[in-house]
């Protein structure tokens, strides 16, 4: 194995820090990752990895467990609040063409999977990024809140969409507010056998609900509404406000959030960065949410975060000597920017106040031929 001479600080634990930690590790470029969080304790619900993401994990050595840990998801569908389908997409194309289709598992899961193949003395918690200093020979001074420092010959900043190293970079970046509210849960729940291995998505009346089996008895869910309809709590709590706002959706639905402790219900509004010029800046660069937050509508934001991963390591591997986060931006920029706009589109169209019949009609009948195309480009990586 090559070892790289320069050091490599990567700042965040998330999906996208972990994995870029992983490839780095895979083909011996010199890091250090350093997470703000005393410990990573079991967080967040669901998360579907597609394809593109489950190519990267299967390069990593680690697509066996992930399978083993989550569950396999070969048909996806966009209903009607009763579970009529508008549209149904079976994966058998995308099984012949790249051995696999989609898996469902706990972002928790996936997390403990990939922090236990990263040497422990590489990983350092409790490490609250604070700002950077650009020093006269290239090299950067990190600064964190407990008021220690790091010397490092690149940055990577991998801390979210509300990352420091981005604010500081680039002020005047802007988070953009999709006026929707999101409520993420994860239920105790036996799925009758034919929703074991299917994705699902209800568009109602500027509401909407998901969901997918994650495990043996356990199943992820999200409700999405506008804005508004989160401005007025119930008496009661989340659990029955949900229950109210969905009571004209299929008993199921009802079912799935009465399965959840309330206390494990969580809620955030969709975001995400409004596509920049730049993601990088002399010896510092952004990856994931960081750099590219993107709404959740169509499944890729952790798997953007993991193709990043991939292509900063090809890059560095295959091109010594030269200004590898500028080839970086180059070979992802177009694309990702392509889905942040795509999934901001998508959640506005799932949200519309009129012609929603119109909406379906279109969404039915839309060419498969069409679909598969832009799916199969969606999935694929450059070798």
């Amino acid at each position: 194995m090559i070892r790289y001479s320069m050091k490599y600080s990567i700042i965040g634990a998330g999906i996208g820090g972990l994995t870029t930690a992983l490839a780095f590790e895979k083909i011996g470029i010199d890091y250090v990752l350093f997470e703000r969080a005393p410990e990573l304790s079991e967080v967040g619900a669901g998360i579907w990895l597609a394809p593109n993401s489950l190519q990267v994990l299967d390069s990593l050595g680690v697509l066996a467990e992930v399978s083993q840990k989550g569950n396999v998801i070969n048909r996806i569908t966009i209903g009607q609040q009763d579970l009529t389908p508008i549209s149904d997409n079976f994966q058998q194309s995308i099984q012949e063409k790249f051995g696999f289709t989609t898996i469902a598992i706990h972002r928790a899961r996936l997390q403990q999977i990939l922090i236990d193949k990263i040497p422990k003395e590489k990983l350092h918690l409790g490490k609250s990024f604070e700002s950077f200093n650009e020093l006269p020979d290239g090299t950067i001074e990190i600064h964190f809140e407990d008021n220690s420092t790091y010397q490092t010959d690149y940055l990577i900043g991998a801390d979210g969409i509300h990352s420091k190293v981005r604010k500081q970079m680039f002020p005047q970046s802007q988070i953009r507010h999709s006026r929707q509210t999101c409520w993420r849960g994860v239920s105790n729940f036996q799925l009758d056998a034919a929703f074991q291995h299917r994705g699902i998505e209800l568009w109602g009346n500027q509401i909407r609900f998901g969901m997918s089996k994650l495990s043996e008895s356990k199943v992820y869910w999200f409700a999405v509404a506008v804005d508004k309809a989160n401005q007025k709590d119930h008496p009661n709590g989340i659990q029955n406000k949900l229950l109210a706002m969905y009571d004209s959706f299929h008993p199921l639905i009802k079912e799935l959030i009465t399965a959840t402790p309330e206390d494990k219900i969580l809620n955030n509004d969709l975001l995400d960065v409004k596509p920049m010029d730049n993601w990088h800046r002399n010896n510092i660069c952004l990856i994931g949410d960081a750099a590219h937050a993107t709404t959740p509508n169509m499944g890729q934001g952790g798997a953007q975060a993991i193709e990043d991963a991939y292509y900063m390591s090809q890059v560095i591997e295959k091109n010594p000597g030269t200004n590898h986060f500028e080839l970086f931006q180059q070979k992802r920029q177009s694309k990702v920017n392509a889905i942040v706009n795509q999934s901001w589109n998508t959640g506005k169209l799932a949200h519309i106040k009129y012609g929603k019949r119109l909406r379906n009609f279109f969404i039915k009948n839309a060419p498969k031929g069409i679909i598969e195309k832009k799916m199969l480009e969606l999935y694929t990586l450059e070798q």
